[in-house]
C-alpha cells in the first residue's frame, strides 16, 4: 500500500530533516549501512527484480542489491530513490484496473475469511454498498473490499488512482477520490510547472516505449505495482516502478496486452490503459498551468510540450 511505501520514505528522509514517523507498516523497511533501502524480503519481488536488472526497463526500478540478512529476517536491498534530493515531494500511483489477482478469486470462493477492519472502511465511506447480510456479519472478504474499492476509484475506470501524496513539512495523505475528473486539479497542485513541463512528461513517453520493448512486460502480470513519482526543490525530478509483490509471470503461450479490459481468465492487468491515462492527464495539467499563466499576464502565449 502507499502507506507502507512512505514508511520507507520516512527511513531516507530522517536524514535530511525531522520529518514526522510515518504510518504504515514500519517493519518491512530498514537502512543499510550504505544507505539502500531494505525491504522485507517476497520470493516474487526478488524474482521480479533480478528479471529487471537485465530488462529495457531497468533505468525505470531502483537498482536492486540482492538479498540481505539480518537477524532473522530477510531483506531486498534496494537503491534508495530519494538520495540527493532536497525536500522531496511524492506521489504514489497505482497503476491497472484491478489491484487483485486472479487466484484471490479462486480462494475467495474457497475459503472466504471476513474481515471487520474491512467492513468498517466500506461502512464509513459507502454504507449503502454493503448488503443487509455483510450488515448483519459485520464483516466482508477481502475481495470484496478490494473490488469495492477498484471499482470505487479511478482504478476502473482510467486504470490508475492516487493513492498517495506527501508534500515537504506535511503528513502523507490518502487520495482514494472516485472524482477522477479532479486529476488535473491534483497533478496541478503537486508539480510545479518547470518540472511537469520537462522531466515527468518526457519520462512517462519513454518510461512507455521501453514497456513497449521488454519482455518481463510482455511476460508478466502487473498487479499492485506503483508509479512513484518524486520531485525536490531545485528541479530534480524522477519516476519510478515500484511493488512488484503481486506481480507474476504468465505461461509461456501467454503475451500481455495490457491494454484491453480485463474478463476472468484472460489475466489483462489494463496497465497501459492507466499509463495512457495517466499521460493524458499529465498534459491536461500542463495545459491547465499554461492557461492560468496567460490568465495572469492578461495576454496569449503559445505553448507546446517541448517548451
Amino acid at each position: 500500500t502507499w502507506k507502507t511505501y512512505l514508511t520507507m520514505m520516512h527511513w531516507s528522509l530522517r536524514r535530511q530533516s525531522s520529518w514526522v514517523q510515518l504510518a504504515g507498516h514500519q517493519g518491512n523497511f530498514q537502512l543499510s549501512e550504505g544507505g539502500e533501502v531494505l525491504k522485507l524480503y517476497s520470493v516474487v519481488e526478488a524474482n521480479c527484480l533480478d528479471y529487471l536488472m537485465r530488462d529495457p526497463l531497468r533505468p525505470f526500478v531502483p537498482e536492486y542489491h540482492g538479498k540481505v540478512t539480518r537477524g532473522e529476517h530477510c531483506y531486498i536491498c534496494l537503491e534508495d530513490l530519494l538520495s540527493g534530493l532536497r525536500k522531496p515531494v511524492i506521489m504514489d500511483c497505482k497503476m491497472g484496473i484491478r489491484t487483485y489477482q486472479e487466484e484471490e478469486l479462486v480462494k475467495a470462493r474457497t475459503k472466504a475469511t471476513l474481515r471487520s477492519d474491512m467492513y468498517q472502511k466500506m461502512l464509513k465511506i459507502e454504507p449503502m454498498a454493503l448488503s443487509a447480510e455483510e450488515h448483519a456479519q459485520r464483516g466482508v472478504t477481502k475481495l470484496r473490499y478490494l473490488q469495492w474499492r477498484d471499482a470505487n476509484s479511478s482504478t476502473s475506470t482510467l486504470g490508475f488512482r492516487i493513492e498517495g501524496i506527501m508534500v515537504r513539512a506535511m503528513a502523507s495523505k490518502s487520495l482514494q477520490n472516485s472524482c477522477y475528473p479532479k486529476w488535473p486539479v491534483y497533478l496541478t497542485s503537486f508539480i510545479p510547472w518547470k518540472i511537469s513541463n520537462k522531466a515527468y512528461y518526457s519520462r512517462l513517453l519513454a518510461l512507455n516505449d521501453a514497456l513497449t520493448n521488454s519482455p518481463f512486460f510482455r511476460n508478466h502480470e502487473v498487479i499492485g505495482s506503483s508509479l512513484l513519482f518524486v520531485h525536490d526543490n531545485t528541479s530534480k525530478a524522477s519516476v519510478w516502478m515500484i511493488d512488484f509483490g503481486k506481480t507474476t509471470p504468465v505461461p509461456d503461450t501467454s503475451k500481455l496486452q495490457h491494454n484491453v479490459p480485463w474478463a476472468e481468465g484472460n489475466r489483462e492487468d489494463g496497465y497501459l490503459i492507466g499509463l495512457t491515462s495517466l499521460i493524458n492527464s499529465l498534459s491536461q495539467a500542463i495545459s491547465v498551468v499554461a492557461w492560468q499563466q496567460e490568465d495572469s499576464i492578461g495576454g496569449v502565449k503559445s505553448f507546446t510540450l517541448t517548451d
